[in-house]
């Protein structure tokens, strides 16, 4: 018997795992799916551009390295806080773009 693997998973220069032909991170994914409770099929209803063979193929990747991806969306999480702290400190920023531009300006969540 021969074995078949297909992935759709690829990791970027940096090592971070992507959906192959896609603009979605797999941290992405799982996070839709830790934070709304979202099975495969309703993520692929908010995100019809991810067929369902990659989005589990996304799950699969994160069972295989959940402790990178948990620790990734810890200190994703701990960023948002800081943002949040400052522009709530500054009165600067004030909407989610605000906060999103910023973070991509400082290369945290990219």
């Amino acid at each position: 018997m021969s074995a078949v693997t297909t992935s759709h998973i690829v990791l970027d220069e940096r090592g971070r795992p992507w959906v192959e032909g896609t603009n979605t991170k797999v941290v992405e994914i799982v996070q839709d799916k830790l934070a709304y409770g979202w099975d495969a099929e309703e993520i692929h209803r908010q995100h019809p551009h991810l067929p369902l063979a990659k989005i589990h193929a996304a799950f699969s990747y994160y069972y295989d390295h959940q402790s990178e991806i948990d620790a990734e969306i810890q200190r994703r999480l701990k960023f948002v806080d800081e943002m949040r702290a400052e522009a709530e400190a500054t009165g600067k920023l004030s909407t989610r773009a605000d906060l999103e531009r910023l973070a991509c300006e400082r290369g945290r969540l990219a």
